[in-house]
């Protein structure tokens, strides 16, 4: 096979593939064998008729179309990958000759990935959550655990929220008992907003012994009327919390002391207090990112990304046992409805994604073998294989996953290129380092994409 490659307008290029007759051949023979298989002939079983035979009933023709429909997205496909094309589009091939008999010819039209060039990737900024602990968050998380180990202890103060009372409750509409408002010694932890908002506006400085009646608005919009509700306040509670120190801590934790616990309290609040910032400034980076882009995109990248988006959500939904179908009759709305909201976020992604290459073209940013073993590492450890295995089962003589992957590397060292020079800031107008960012293990990586969430 001999191919050439020729750039056209508006990000097209044409393969223009000869195969030579003897190469050709055997795809002929490979069609000749599908043809024996479909086809009776006396004398013969199915799949036994040699081709000689077959050509001779049936006429030298009979096989040379279902070769060429065979053998033709093959020949193009190894063109693709000989010229490093990067198409975006099917192509639009026309047989040039052999159609009939000889060698083979022909001429593929297909669009490809725009280069585009971009300025100010270097000089980008953001403004992050702060990632560090602040006292009043680990403060709440110790109250957090505190609560879990409390206990409960009559008072005879008014109640406020986060006490608990003990009550009779009968809730009726338009004189008659509504079945689950009706409750004797019912348990409540005031201020939640557990049943109607009035509930919890009563309840605030009652006592023991207290009748409160009161009307409260239906929550079911389509009631007209009020609900009407008697409650005797039998007995109020306080939660009263035990002392925070290392008894505490040995009884609540794996630490023996309340200093260890707290530090631990602290990392895990800055665990999450990372993860947040760095999933933030990657939103910001990619929204930026697709604002330096002013070249038309084509619309095959947008519908390619809406396509995978689309997957995405259908994948993520039968994760959780819910059907995609279902999941539009709960939002209202038809497939089509869903991919055109799709649309937007699907332009901004893909001109990020152009960003991104043209600074990995303008910085000579390429992947080593280093990078593409750490993007290896990563993909086996989503597998829960070695990474041997994963590189077995996705390079056995297949050099376009190869590449692939290698461009995935590059990506990846190519984001994180950006956002080591975008310049970080809290909402106080501090600096962030952006190592300070930086994950305790993979799991707390955001999406490898730079992208807002959109879905």
């Amino acid at each position: 096979m001999r191919s050439t490659v020729e750039v056209l307008e508006d990000n097209r290029v044409k393969l223009s593939v000869d195969i030579d007759p003897e190469e050709f051949e055997e795809k002929l023979d490979e069609a000749f064998r599908k043809l024996a298989r479909q086809v009776r002939l006396p004398g013969f079983r199915p799949g036994k008729a040699p081709r000689r035979v077959l050509e001779a009933r049936l006429g030298p023709q009979a096989a040379r179309g279902e070769a060429l429909s065979d053998a033709v997205p093959e020949y193009y496909a190894q063109a693709v990958n000989d010229h490093d094309v990067d198409v975006i589009a099917p192509p639009e091939i026309d047989i040039t000759s052999g159609a009939e008999e000889g060698s083979v010819s022909f001429d593929a039209v297909v669009e490809v990935r725009p280069l585009i060039s971009v300025t100010g990737y270097d000089q980008l900024k953001a403004e992050v959550p702060s990632p560090e602990p602040t006292e009043e968050e680990i403060g709440q998380q110790v109250d957090q655990l505190r609560k879990q180990f409390g206990e409960l202890a009559p008072i005879s103060r008014p109640a406020i929220d986060g006490d608990h009372v003990t009550m009779d409750i009968y809730g009726s509409y338009n004189g008659e008992e509504v079945e689950g408002l009706t409750v004797d010694d019912y348990a409540y932890e005031v201020g939640q907003g557990a049943v109607v908002p009035e509930i919890d506006e009563q309840l605030r400085g009652s006592k023991a012994g207290d009748i409160l009646e009161f009307n409260a608005e239906h929550p079911d919009p389509d009631e007209d009327g009020l609900l009407r509700f008697r409650i005797l306040v039998k007995e109020v509670q306080e939660t009263v919390l035990p002392d925070f120190d290392d008894e505490f801590a040995q009884e609540a934790s794996e630490f023996d002391t309340v200093n260890e616990l707290r530090a631990d309290i602290s990392e895990n609040i800055a665990r999450v207090k990372r993860a947040n910032a760095l999933s933030s400034l990657a939103g910001q980076v990619g929204e930026q990112l697709a604002e330096l882009v002013a070249d038309d995109i084509p619309e095959a990248l947008v519908d390619a990304e809406v396509q995978h988006r689309l997957r995405t959500l259908q994948m993520r939904l039968g994760s959780q046992g819910i059907e995609f179908d279902t999941y539009l009759e709960a939002i209202g709305q038809t497939a089509d409805d869903l991919a055109e909201s799709l649309r937007e976020p699907a332009l901004q992604e893909a001109k990020a994604d152009l960003a991104l290459r043209a600074v990995a073209a303008a910085e000579s940013i390429v992947a080593t073998d280093e990078d593409v073993d750490l993007e290896l590492a990563a993909l086996a450890a989503q597998v829960g294989q070695t990474v041997d295995e994963v590189r077995s089962a996705l390079f056995a003589d297949d050099e376009t996953r190869l590449k692939g992957v290698r461009l995935d590397a590059q990506m990846r060292k190519t984001r994180e290129w950006v956002l080591e020079r975008v310049e970080i800031k809290d909402s106080d107008g501090n600096p962030i380092e952006r190592s300070s960012l930086n994950p305790d293990d993979e799991s707390d990586l955001p999406p490898n994409t730079i992208e807002s969430q959109t879905t």
